[in-house]
């Protein structure tokens, strides 16, 4: 049962379809389909033309955030040597001609990254002319090349990204599959 629950909680989040019985009728596939049919906006038309990696699915740049909002982002960015899965390490490093702006180095890769808004409350940066994108939550960091649809670097973690981890297994977060919480008085 929790399986399914999942699998509708997925599929929900990620806008598709949800269908209990399979339609019996060509007439009730067209009205699946055609409720499916969305026109994208023209940026996302763009990305979606970029070749991706089977199962991948593109990442479109979001709005590059006010200056404001920039200074907030900024101020949160982990900076130095990260330490990643597979021996891998990503080198976060402030742009020295702007405060907001960043330098996200991996090996022989380079990128120059700005703030994007995230309505996830995550860290957000990105080059889009080049297609990457360093996502930085509260445990672990991972770049991404959005025009192959993969993750060039996962599990990069700053010292500080460690000790949220290892609170973390001591006191996992609640599930979300668990259901809501009921205050009691």
């Amino acid at each position: 049962m929790q399986k399914l629950i999942a699998a509708l909680v997925l599929c929900t989040l990620s806008g598709l379809a949800v269908s209990a019985t399979p339609a019996d009728t060509k007439t009730e596939k067209k009205k699946v389909q055609a409720k499916q049919v969305v026109k994208p906006k023209a940026h996302v038309a763009k990305a979606a033309a970029l070749p991706l990696a089977s199962g991948a699915t593109p990442m479109v740049a979001s709005a590059v955030a006010d200056a404001k909002q920039q200074d907030i982002v900024a101020d949160q960015v982990h900076t130095g040597r990260m330490v990643c899965e597979l021996g891998n390490f990503v080198t976060v490093t402030p742009d020295p001609k702007s405060s907001t702006q960043f330098v996200v180095q991996m090996q022989k890769h380079t990128f120059h990254m700005t703030p994007v808004v995230s309505s996830t409350g995550a860290i957000r940066l990105e080059d889009a002319q080049a297609g990457a994108m360093w996502l930085q939550l509260s445990n672990k960091s991972m770049l991404m090349n959005s025009k192959l649809g993969q993750r060039m670097a996962d599990e990069c973690q700053s010292p500080d990204q460690v000790a949220v981890a290892e609170a973390m297994k001591l006191a996992p977060p609640p599930s979300l599959l668990d259901g809501p919480t009921i205050a009691k008085k």
